[in-house]
């Protein structure tokens, strides 16, 4: 199992950090990817991706601190981006729900690290809560100056899963999946090629049923496994296989010595 989002440097992990990434290997996990969302997580991200083997790290700017961004802010996120570690830019984005930046800073400053990304050929980390016209808008402008990318933890309609899937982008699933509520989420797992989709936890928030309100971690990512394979009519080892593999391709795993 690849988990392609986890917020490994965050404070409810000190207590027990190395331990529980430590028995995320045990249980299948092979690769880790923590992005950032500062400044000073994404070079916690690095540190952790230099201490475990299986953590790869990303860097950006959250649009919750979008508000705090400047030119010396993105100079130092391309610096941290040329760590040997990094995989993607992010992670980054807008957020609507919350309004902690006003909206337009938060437009700016994802359209500079998105630009980032495509000048250092790295794909994109992209958050998404109720931005979502305006999100693809962003991407889709620099569209053939980047990779590719993941829209992680995805809220987005089938429509919209449509969009991001012609522009060559991966859709993430995690918990939400398995919530019993759940309709958007089950909707686009069922219209989505398994070859675009790649599984996360988001963690230590957004745990699977059984366990929604306590703190995730990446060995919960077997139940949203489960989830999909139930929803696709598939092997579980399919689905284990393939959103593996799509992660590796993604973020470029096989150049590094650990492999599924």
């Amino acid at each position: 199992m690849i988990d392609s989002h986890a917020h490994y440097d965050d404070e409810q992990f000190d207590a027990d950090r190395d331990d529980i990434i430590r028995k995320a290997v045990e249980a299948g996990v092979t690769h880790i990817i923590n992005p950032g969302c500062d400044v000073e997580s994404s070079r916690q991200a690095i540190l952790l991706a230099r201490k475990h083997p299986e953590v790869f790290a990303a860097v950006g700017v959250h649009p919750h601190q979008a508000a705090s961004c400047d030119e010396k802010t993105l100079s130092g996120i391309e610096a941290l981006a040329r760590e040997e570690k990094v995989v993607a830019i992010g992670e980054i984005g807008l957020d609507y729900h919350y309004d902690f930046s006003p909206r337009e800073v938060q437009k700016e400053w994802f359209s500079k690290q998105v630009a980032l990304a495509g000048k250092l050929g790295l794909p994109i980390i992209v958050h998404d809560r109720e931005s979502h016209q305006d999100v693809l808008d962003i991407v889709k402008a620099f569209r053939s100056e980047l990779t590719t990318g993941v829209f992680h933890c995805f809220s987005g309609s089938v429509e919209m899963a449509r969009e991001v899937l012609d522009m060559g982008f991966y859709i993430g699933i995690g918990g939400s999946l398995t919530f019993k509520k759940a309709r958007k989420p089950v909707e686009v797992v069922q219209y989505a090629p398994l070859d675009r989709l790649l599984i996360e936890t988001d963690c230590p928030y957004l745990a699977p049923e059984p366990y929604r309100g306590r703190r995730n971690w990446s060995g919960y990512l077997k139940h949203v496994i489960e989830r999909i394979a139930a929803i696709k009519g598939m092997a579980y080892d399919a689905v284990e296989w393939q959103t593996s593999d799509n992660a590796r391709a993604l973020f470029g795993l096989d150049r590094f010595a650990v492999t599924a």
